[in-house]
């Protein structure tokens, strides 16, 4: 009768849980209003048939894919085909731990097709293997309501309150949610109470009022166990248990109430940081469970654990810090090993996990077949690096080595154990350093250990030598280290000879420390050796340190040439530096009418001057070029001897000049201005094409084109704005294409003030949710490896690398939106075909940026390979001389200037002028340069 009388109750309350406008409620408005439209509904289907298709092939040539498995899941739901959507969502569910959206929708589903008891169970064990997956108290709620429906079968009631107490025990403890599941429960026991009531009129029976009283005292308790527990609108549930409650609240109640009150409000912030913080919250997460440690309540550190790792099922430190929490506090096997499980599934790209799983199962004696099953999966989870694969391999070796019970000559687990080692050697070397191009383990530690074992645990010195000299064999031989750590194993475990002759070869061998090894040599035969023996070991080490030290004199050598050459490049760098001025004052000289040797044209003469000077810390300006075409001709030929220029094409040249201003730069105002760099010379109008380019960021005050003096655009310009927040957005813009060149965006620094500034705009270390893509044809556009790469998983984004012209390199990066789908997308697409070009797919991983110290970047220099000289200014275009037509036909040298001062060189002192009535250019500028110093210009 109780049961009966329950079910009606809730009976209303799960009809209105039936999802609305759900394919199989029959109550879907939008299906019933697009019946009109036939036509257009079998468009669709059909649009939808050929998708599913796609989607299972996809699926069927990569399971990993979870994107495509929610696509999938979908649109089976949205057609209505049941039995495929069930197969779906089974598939998914062996390979990825489910969502509570995704558990919840299936959950609904099963739920309106279960009508038979047989059925029942089945969703009953489709919600037990929902609940393992994470812990969701909207999933909980829904199972216990759901058992509710079957309380009319045999031992209903005991199931329903079982399930409901393993609710209250997985999220009764959760502040904002657990209410939820404690008043259900309250709901579910007041149905049972009013169906123990008599009838009216009617003198219950002694069993009627020991049920009654039983009854109520599970109520009461119910009330007493939520009031010690901090929850969210508590104050509603006492008010509550006082209105239901006939007799006064216990004084132990009321104290456990207020308790839970203080400890509310001590959780309060924290609750309120994670209701207003963002994705991830994680930060907000690991203040909570470090508030929760230091309360040092286990059930509740779990559970703040369990929230966190519900929104954050893809960091592994996460997992990695719970489940040592789990394996070091509560130790319980069930729990320890089901968080471990979900961990590998959430995160199996990560070795650690798979290491801590491991040892876990072993700490609670789990059978042999079911950690090696494990460990075989590890080998398949696709990790990222090849060391991974070491230290997993090592871990497994571990755990076999630990199982051998070494005072038996011959066991079945020592078989076991040599054949693993084995079997990790050659996996390296084969699996690993096929798909890496390494093994991961250069210094071969894994031989290194299986040489301990043969020799410390087995005795079995022949192999551990066999071993050895494998490891040698290698490319190790040229290390103390390797040499050392051999001669103490045969030290402790094999014999003197073979100690010998390990550092007689390691004598010979090692190139790092060579004065170690011979070290140790001699103290060994200090020891236990004979004379002739020590006479021989000091013949060697004597033999071979000379050839070190001849080796090392020769380097010096090179290195002290390498220094020296460099010196002379430096010196002819200056030199070059010099005759440039001189030969650029020597056609200022010249180029410009005679002036007359007064004070006011000596005046004239070094403000123009010094109104040049500032063009020379730009290198390329115009100016310098102009007059080298009028000197020279273009690229260094010289063209006809012109003596006398009109004067109207002197005044068209000189206003030509003036009427470009000069783009001077506020330093105050970089904080809103951006240096725009890498544009297109032939950029027509390049104010209004930026301007249009940039207010799309705000509100732009100017834009300051620099152009050269013969009015060409030079390819750069400063971008101010009126606020700084729009210079910051414009910096977005970095690398956008503008008339087929990347444009380069940067924030506008003074680098005399901050030489070491950079602007990195890329990460430059490991990024485990990004590939490197290498090897793409050049004809690749963005589009095309868009559809590539989408196979696989969600892509954030897509990178194409070119070069400063805006052509591509064949390189590209790809960010997919978690490490998982990156992982799966080396394993699939590494080594495939793009246009008949073999691509190669890895983790972006950049090398270092070797950036030396200040301090030591000059001593440094002295030992890099030196360049070809190629003058001051590096290689030019033509490598011609730019000694002016003038000093070539005296074939006098030029004198070289620095500073304003005159160096005479030997050959410009050696050879005077024979006609004295002429003055070469050397004389002329010593003139003019007299007269400049008189009146103290420079």
């Amino acid at each position: 009768m109780a049961a009966a009388g329950a079910e009606a109750v809730v009976a209303e309350d799960e009809e209105k849980r039936l999802p609305e406008g759900d394919p199989e409620s029959g109550g879907d408005s939008e299906d019933e209003g697009d019946s009109d439209s036939s036509g257009d509904g079998e468009d669709e289907e059909k649009e939808n048939e050929a998708e599913i298709q796609r989607l299972e092939e996809q699926l069927s040539i990569n399971a990993f894919d979870y994107n495509c498995h929610l696509d999938l899941i979908k649109l089976l739901r949205q057609e209505g085909e049941l039995v495929k959507l069930r197969r779906a969502r089974q598939k998914m569910s062996e390979l990825f731990p489910l969502t509570e959206e995704i558990w919840l929708d299936w959950l609904k589903d099963e739920i309106k097709m279960a009508s038979e008891s047989s059925e029942r169970e089945k969703v009953y064990e489709l919600f037990e293997r929902a609940v393992k997956d994470y812990i969701c108290p909207e999933i909980w709620l829904e199972y216990a309501q759901y058992s509710i429906g079957g309380i009319g079968q045999e031992g209903g009631i005991e199931r329903v309150r079982s399930i409901f107490e393993r609710a209250l025990t997985a999220v009764g403890l959760h502040v904002t949610k657990g209410t939820a599941l404690w008043e259900a429960y309250r709901e579910f026991e007041n149905a049972i109470l009013e169906t123990a009531q008599p009838a009216p009129g009617s003198v219950p029976s002694p069993e009627q009022q020991q049920m009654l009283c039983t009854q109520l005292e599970k109520i009461h308790t119910l009330f007493r166990r939520q009031l010690g527990i901090p929850l969210l609108d508590m104050e509603t549930s006492y008010a509550e248990y006082e209105e239901w409650s006939e007799d006064p609240i216990p004084e132990t109640t009321i104290k456990n109430y207020k308790k839970a009150l203080q400890q509310l409000e001590k959780c309060k912030p924290y609750e309120e940081a994670l209701l207003g913080a963002e994705t991830p919250k994680l930060a907000e997460y690991q203040a909570y469970i470090d508030f929760e440690m230091k309360a040092g309540d286990p059930a509740r550190i779990q559970l703040i654990y369990e929230r966190a790792l519900a929104e954050n099922c893809l960091v592994p430190d996460l997992w990695a810090r719970y489940n040592q929490y789990l394996d070091r506090q509560l130790k319980v096997k069930e729990l320890v090993l089901s968080a471990h499980d979900r961990a590998v599934r959430n995160c199996p790209w990560t070795v650690g996990l798979w290491i801590r799983y491991l040892l876990a199962m072993e700490r609670h004696r789990v059978d042999h077949s079911s950690i090696s099953e494990m460990f075989e999966k590890a080998l398949n989870a696709g990790f990222i690096q090849a060391t991974d694969y070491v230290e997993i391999w090592q871990a497994y070796l571990d755990y076999l080595r630990r199982r051998v019970d070494f005072t038996q000559d011959s066991s079945k687990e020592l078989e076991e154990l040599r054949s693993a080692f084995a079997r990790a050697v050659e996996y390296l070397k084969q699996e690993v350093e096929e798909r890496f191009s390494e093994s991961g383990d250069p210094s071969c530690t894994i031989m290194q250990n299986w040489a301990r074992v043969e020799a410390r645990l087995c005795n079995n010195m022949q192999k551990a030598r066999e071993l050895w000299d494998n490891i040698m064999t290698k490319g190790n031989a040229k290390y103390a280290n390797m040499w050392l750590e051999y001669y103490n194993l045969e030290r402790a475990h094999g014999d003197t000879q073979h100690c010998r002759k390990a550092l007689h070869r390691a004598v010979q061998c090692t190139s790092d420390y060579p004065e170690h090894v011979c070290e140790v040599l001699l103290t060994l035969e200090r020891i236990e050796g004979t004379l002739e023996d020590w006479d021989a070991a000091v013949q060697k080490t004597e033999n071979r340190l000379a050839r070190v030290n001849e080796q090392r004199a020769k380097a010096a050598e090179k290195e002290a040439a390498l220094a020296k050459l460099e010196e002379e490049k430096a010196e002819q760098r200056k030199q070059a530096r010099a005759e440039k001025k001189a030969s650029k004052k020597a056609k200022k000289a010249r180029s410009g009418e005679k002036r007359k040797a007064d004070d006011d044209d000596e005046g004239e003469w070094g403000q123009e001057e010094e109104a040049e000077q500032p063009s020379k810390r730009h290198k390329g300006d115009g100016l310098l070029e102009e007059d080298m075409e009028v000197e020279m001709g273009l690229f260094g030929r010289s063209g006809p001897e012109k003596p006398d220029r009109p004067a109207n094409q002197k005044e068209k040249a000189t206003t030509s000049r003036k009427d470009i201003p000069k783009v001077l730069h506020d330093s105050s105002k970089d904080n809103v201005t951006v240096f725009v760099s890498n544009l297109s010379y032939n950029m027509a109008e390049p104010e209004v094409k930026l301007k249009e380019l940039f207010e799309s960021c705000g509100e732009v005050a100017e834009i300051r084109p620099v152009f050269s003096n013969k009015g060409t655009f030079r390819g750069y310009c400063y971008v101010e704005f009126k606020e700084e927040k729009s210079a910051r957005q414009a910096l977005g813009l970095d690398r956008q294409a503008v008339e087929g060149r990347p444009m380069f965006v940067s924030p506008c620094v003074d680098k005399n003030k901050h030489p070491d500034f950079k602007v990195f705009r890329y990460s430059t270390t490991l990024e485990k949710h990004k590939l490197f893509i290498s090897g793409l044809p050049f004809s690749c556009t963005k589009e095309e490896l868009e559809d590539v790469c989408k196979a696989h998983g969600n892509v954030k984004d897509i990178r194409l690398v070119t070069n400063r012209a805006g052509k591509p390199k064949g390189l590209a990066y790809v960010e997919y939106e978690n490490e998982a789908q990156a992982s799966q997308a080396v394993l699939k697409m590494d080594g495939l075909t793009v246009k008949e070009h073999v691509i190669k797919v890895m983790i972006s991983n950049p090398p270092l940026r070797k950036l030396p110290d200040k301090a030591e970047a000059g001593r440094a220099s002295q030992f890099a390979v030196p360049r070809q000289v190629y003058g001051a200014r590096g290689k030019g275009r033509t490598q011609l001389s730019m000694v002016p037509r003038a000093l070539q036909r005296q074939g006098n040298p030029v004198a070289k200037a620095e500073n304003g001062m005159v160096q005479n060189s030997a050959a410009a002192s050696s050879a005077p002028p024979e006609e004295p009535k002429k003055m070469s250019n050397a004389d002329f500028a010593k003139m003019l340069l007299k007269k400049v110093q008189a009146h103290g210009i420079f």
